[in-house]
């Protein structure tokens, strides 16, 4: 259903991204953000999935070269170093940013974003920075409490799992406290519980229909077709 495309940063920076047109009447835009594996088959998957729900789906490369080819496998644990370091390199998200903000301009409105582990800080980062968002839902954002100090400007909500070894429970009451007045959900679930390396099916449905009605009272609601 979707294919890959060619984006460009509001400087002219190149870089390609998943595009899956809506299939059912519209919702609105929707940028999913990867994990630190990148546009994976399991994103291009959930990209064409929530299409069929009605929204426009963009999910960028946020860490690889324009030409870069999208990976053919959900995890790749002999890479894993090499992909942790080009997270770090980018600020754990922050630099790509501009991409994201592409990403959003590219879509009409409402637009909202969603983003796992990796992604997941990005989300927040970009419900904090990034312009023309409606709703953000970041999923197990393993750096989120580096970047406590952001204070979305929409609707925001994070899910975290309980038993996520990743993600000190310290840290989730850190951004529990910090954040009193958003929804931070916890799941009976480990990492990644959304991808196919973690997933948790019972946490995986609630969190994403807890993703999707945020998303309906941004805006989210059926348009025409």
């Amino acid at each position: 259903m979707g294919e890959r495309i060619a984006l460009a940063t509001r400087d002219g920076a190149p870089f390609s991204a998943w595009h899956a047109p809506h299939q059912d009447a519209r919702r609105g835009g929707l940028v999913i953000l990867h994990a630190i594996w990148g546009v994976t088959p399991h994103i291009r998957e959930l990209s064409d999935t929530l299409a069929q729900q009605g929204y426009e789906v963009i999910a960028p490369a946020l860490l690889d070269a324009a030409d870069a080819p999208f990976p053919q496998a959900n995890t790749e644990p002999a890479i894993l170093d090499q992909r942790m370091a080009m997270g770090e390199a980018t600020g754990w998200g922050l630099s790509t940013l501009p991409r994201v903000q592409a990403c959003i301009d590219a879509l009409d409105g409402p637009v909202f974003a969603m983003g796992f582990c990796f992604g997941g800080t990005t989300a927040w980062l970009a419900a904090a920075r990034c312009a023309g968002l409606s709703g953000v839902s970041s999923f197990y954002g393993g750096d989120v409490v580096q970047f406590i100090g952001e204070v979305p400007t929409v609707p925001t909500a994070l899910h975290f799992g309980k038993t996520d070894p990743l993600i000190p429970p310290a840290d989730v009451e850190a951004i529990q406290a910090a954040h009193p007045d958003l929804p931070v959900w916890l799941y009976d679930a480990g990492h990644a519980f959304v991808a196919p390396n973690g997933y948790h099916a019972d946490s995986a449905r609630l969190a994403m229909l807890r993703t999707l009605q945020l998303f309906q009272r941004g805006g989210g609601n059926r348009g025409e077709a």
